[in-house]
């Protein structure tokens, strides 16, 4: 998990890819979740997805979120769920196309998350 998160640092999004089966996967793990190989290496996402479901957040959970925001599973282009905030004055809807953005982190990586 740490290269992901480093590779933030550089507005990279990374995902796995299987070797031996060719699928993507995301979060990152020891072994792929399609055919149980182990040969797997990080790529960078293509950064684009659609909306594959979501919900607005009126209340904060705890401090330091600013309701109302919206969360969302977006769905990569190549194929893994992200779980991720959808950001911009939109009437979000399902299957609404979207883009990889980035909001800075006090510590320099990046949070990814998505815009139209």
């Amino acid at each position: 998990m740490n290269d992901f998160w480093e590779a933030t640092r550089e507005r990279c999004l990374l995902i796995q890819l299987c070797r031996t089966c060719e699928k993507h996967q995301h979060y990152p793990r020891v072994l792929c979740t399609t055919c149980g190989g182990s040969e797997l290496d990080f790529v960078e996402a293509s950064g684009r997805g659609v909306v594959d479901s979501f919900t607005v957040v009126h209340r904060a959970p705890a401090a330091g979120f600013d309701p109302p925001y919206v969360l969302a599973r977006v769905r990569l282009a190549e194929g893994p769920i992200l779980l991720t905030h959808l950001v911009g004055d939109t009437d979000w809807a399902l299957d609404r196309p979207v883009r990889l953005d980035w909001l800075p982190l006090p510590d320099g990586r990046h949070l990814p998350v998505f815009s139209e």
